[in-house]
């Protein structure tokens, strides 16, 4: 009897053994572990201007940074940042290596499968680098020398030349005082009458006094009002198209140039999705040094960040397009089913709510 008793306390004892072993199994693989030597959780970013901005002394700053560092207070996290791309980020919450990826992380669907995401805390769109047009007074100037606009200045001078040239030959004999003189003479006479008579300013100090040369005359008037039109607005066309003459104006361009975006971005999915073929490059930098040198004719990327690199790194080289499109979602990356995710959004909610906020948003970004 006593025996059937130790019988049935070492299996009690043996299921209990099974059950912990089962049970800790389980608990570690629902719950990973995100400390790093120092106790400390590991959160991935990576370097993104003006959301992460790596400082000389190696210390880090930026929306994003700012966003993280108040919700950590908030929460009580003691955390390191870890550096990687955006595929690391990924990966490396998907595998409970990371806690959280805080940088310029879009939220996508595909993400969406293997992540979990806080709510958005940023929202631009897609912009498109081009290589630098110069506008402005500076833009004015170098059209005046270009070839379109002397060949207008041309056909214009022809134009008087003509009918200068067509009075005189009627008013030369009979109108000596007005188109009298030397050949050169007359003629001049003749271009300062078509010139003052195309622009309505009419001196009155020359004019066709023989029956044939008023027919020229009246001719020219009329002429002169469509010529006068014509020429306007070709000038004015030709002072002006070139600041909008890029092989690139817009998402429909994209598809007939050499086009670019950053390798494992949600940009590059979006063109791939939309039939655009487009080269991949390492770093934004890379894409954008790209369009400075011609090798590409646009880069496709994140708005803000790019309008950042190109003002920086990039000016006078780089130009960044005023409209967006395809709507950009920024959030943090979380393991699926995180029980940190409501604690997350509950202050994200109210921070990006704040003035703090709206201020901060304003230094970084200008937005």
């Amino acid at each position: 009897m006593k025996d059937k008793k130790n019988m049935f306390l070492t299996g009690k004892n043996l299921s209990a053994l099974i059950l912990i072993l089962v049970t800790s199994l389980f608990a570690e693989n629902a719950a990973p572990v995100f400390e790093g030597e120092d106790s400390r959780m590991i959160v991935a970013t990576r370097i993104v201007p003006p959301f992460v901005i790596k400082e000389a002394d190696g210390s880090y700053s930026g929306l994003t940074v700012e966003l993280w560092d108040h919700i950590a207070s908030e929460l009580g996290f003691d955390y390191i940042f870890e550096e990687t791309d955006i595929q690391g980020m990924l990966e490396g919450v998907e595998e409970g290596r990371y806690m959280a990826a805080a940088s310029a992380l879009t939220i996508t669907s595909s993400r969406e499968e293997t992540v979990d995401f806080s709510h958005p805390f940023y929202v631009t769109g897609l912009g498109i680098a081009v290589s630098y047009q110069p506008s402005g007074f500076l833009h004015a100037v170098f059209e005046v020398f270009s070839l379109d606009f002397l060949l207008i200045v041309f056909l214009l001078l022809g134009l008087l030349f003509f009918w200068g040239f067509l009075v005189w030959v009627f008013e030369r004999k009979n109108n000596k005082d007005d188109f009298g003189g030397t050949s050169a003479q007359g003629i001049g006479s003749g271009i300062w009458w078509a010139a003052v008579t195309m622009t309505t300013v009419g001196y009155g100090d020359k004019a066709p006094k023989t029956f044939a040369g008023r027919v020229v005359g009246f001719i020219w008037m009329f002429t002169a009002i469509i010529t006068v039109s014509f020429f306007t607005a070709s000038i004015a066309s030709t002072l002006t198209v070139s600041q909008l003459d890029s092989r690139v104006n817009g998402l429909n361009d994209l598809p007939h140039v050499r086009t670019g975006a950053l390798a494992h971005s949600a940009a590059l999915v979006f063109l791939d999705d939309n039939m655009i073929r487009a080269t991949p490059f390492p770093t934004i930098e890379d894409g954008l040094r790209a369009v400075a040198e011609g090798e590409i004719d646009a880069f496709v990327h994140d708005a803000p960040i790019i309008r950042y690199f190109a003002g920086k790194d990039f000016r006078n080289k780089v130009q960044v397009l005023p409209n967006t499109f395809n709507d950009q979602y920024y959030g943090i990356a979380l393991p699926l089913n995180s029980d940190l995710r409501n604690p997350i959004n509950k202050v994200l909610l109210d921070y990006i709510t704040s003035d703090e906020w709206k201020s901060r948003q304003e230094y970084y970004t200008g937005n």
